[in-house]
């Protein structure tokens, strides 16, 4: 699951003129923006029909998320620069027809690495895809209809929230033509089709006038910390953890302070750096991205509760979507309720969101250990569900009202960047925590107990959350007046 605002230098281009197609390059837009998230939503309810096709190991289940998320966080900010230099339309175009002959490569894979790589190709054309959108829509509105667009924008990924989960679990349940989990990558290809067509009659195109230059060296360094961390966490515990694995560990640190002074030399030369480090001296935008990458680690619960109800209850994946809805349903309730409860409490609502969601997976814990408590399961997932739409767009605007105007698009793209380095780790770290617990047991009782123990570890960071955003604030951050909306 993945977020997005506009992640360009922080230079909006200013047009004279208003298209008058503008609506119709909307459509488009929203089309592009929709693809992401339904294939997110897809994916994860077909990971127990994949991994016994391709005779896929845990850890290799695992990657089939991570990695996407992890290839999303590291050249998210590029992709939107890439925009800036050569042009909105030409990169949305062009990141739209990659995701799509990326779902056809996820679609014909033979073996769990082909699938991993084509997840891999669909996390680095989405980049180049989705921080185009709401430039474009920055570019096409005047200010007076940007307000009508975006909230058309996020109510976008609500829909596809929702549509995944029933999509996902038609197609993987009815098999079209004899397929099983290749439906939910190839239902990516007339969609994309149709916004690629429409592009080219629709969309305008736009560059800004101050982009800034590429970090290479940033990119590459970034990239490797990341898979020094990843990589292990997810494959250390079905290897046993050999040496190598730890001696990818320890080197990841090392790499990372490479990278902070790599990046400390640029911005000495006056360059662009991929990360602005002086933005790390003010500790509310500190502690935003500690809350924002772990809230984000909550991204495990969708694999968890996948497996938990295909393996463990024996769902269809038609029956698992449907199991999901009041989950996908609070989230779109929260999301749409987000800006006037911000309005109303201040930073305070994102204290109120991670209560909600305390509350709402602490029942979804008693009612999956205790059997006579079944029916507040619902409860508990819509309740979960409305706290995490609650936050999502909250803690952007709450940490983006505290940091100087002219850093508000860095910071949006460092925001949703961490969010899904926060994906890429809890896939690793809870996913395999939950794959400890279950061990080699296949009755019900071993589920509820990994399920259990996962989501346990799921509150336990909501608490920290809930904590830390308390000490937010109390810094009295000002929050932003315009939604933020979600993208995936």
């Amino acid at each position: 699951m993945n977020v997005q605002m506009e992640i360009t230098s922080g230079h909006i281009v200013q047009e004279t003129d208003t298209d008058p197609r503008r609506w119709l390059a909307l459509a488009v837009l929203l089309t592009g923006a929709f693809l992401p998230f339904l294939d997110f939503n897809v994916v994860n309810l077909a990971l127990p029909t994949i991994r016994e096709s391709l005779g896929a190991s845990s850890s290799e289940v695992q990657f089939v998320i991570s990695a996407y998320a992890a290839t999303y966080a590291v050249f998210l900010i590029t992709g939107g620069r890439l925009g800036d230099l050569f042009g909105r339309k030409r990169f949305f175009m062009t990141g739209v027809a990659g995701f799509t002959l990326a779902s056809v490569v996820c679609s014909v894979a033979w073996s769990p690495s082909i699938l991993i790589l084509g997840r891999i190709l669909q996390g680095l054309t989405a980049t180049m895809m989705t921080p185009q959108i709401l430039a474009s829509i920055r570019v096409l509105f005047p200010a007076a209809e940007q307000s009508r667009a975006l909230g058309l924008y996020g109510a976008t990924f609500g829909f596809a929230n929702i549509s995944g989960q029933i999509l996902g679990g038609v197609l993987v349940s009815s098999q079209p033509f004899g397929l099983t989990w290749q439906a939910i990558f190839l239902i990516n290809v007339p969609i994309g089709c149709a916004a690629f067509i429409g592009s080219v009659f629709y969309l305008r195109d736009s560059r800004s006038s101050h982009a800034q230059k590429l970090d290479f060296g940033g990119i590459a360094l970034l990239s490797l910390t990341l898979g020094l961390l990843v990589y292990p966490l997810v494959e250390g515990r079905e290897t046993g953890w050999p040496m190598w694995i730890l001696a990818m560990l320890i080197l990841c640190p090392i790499v990372l302070i490479a990278f902070i002074r790599f990046e400390a030399k640029i911005s000495a030369r006056g360059g662009d750096p991929l990360v602005e480090l002086s933005l790390f001296r003010d500790g509310a935008f500190v502690i935003g991205v500690i809350i924002a990458l772990a809230f984000y680690m909550l991204s495990s619960f969708y694999l968890t509760f996948s497996v938990y109800l295909q393996g463990g209850l024996h769902l269809t994946a038609l029956e698992a979507g449907l199991a999901t809805l009041p989950f996908a349903g609070g989230f779109f309730a929260g999301s749409l309720v987000s800006s006037r409860v911000m309005q109303a409490l201040g930073t305070r609502a994102l204290a109120l969101g991670f209560a909600l969601q305390v509350l709402g997976f602490g029942g979804v814990i008693i009612a999956v250990s205790l059997p006579r408590f079944a029916w507040g399961m619902d409860f508990g997932l819509f309740c979960a569900g409305l706290g995490f739409g609650m936050v999502l767009p909250s803690i952007i605007k709450a940490v983006i009202g505290g940091v100087d105007q002219r850093h508000a698009g860095l910071v949006s793209g460092l925001m949703i960047s961490t969010f899904q380095v926060g994906a890429a780790l809890g896939i690793a770290i809870i996913g395999g925590i939950f794959y400890t617990a279950l061990g080699s047991g296949q009755n019900i009782a071993s589920y509820q107990y990994a399920f259990s123990v996962a989501l346990g570890c799921n509150v336990f960071l909501l608490v920290l959350c809930g904590v830390l955003s308390l000490w937010l604030a109390n810094t009295g951050s000002s929050n932003a007046d315009d939604p933020v909306p979600m993208e995936g």
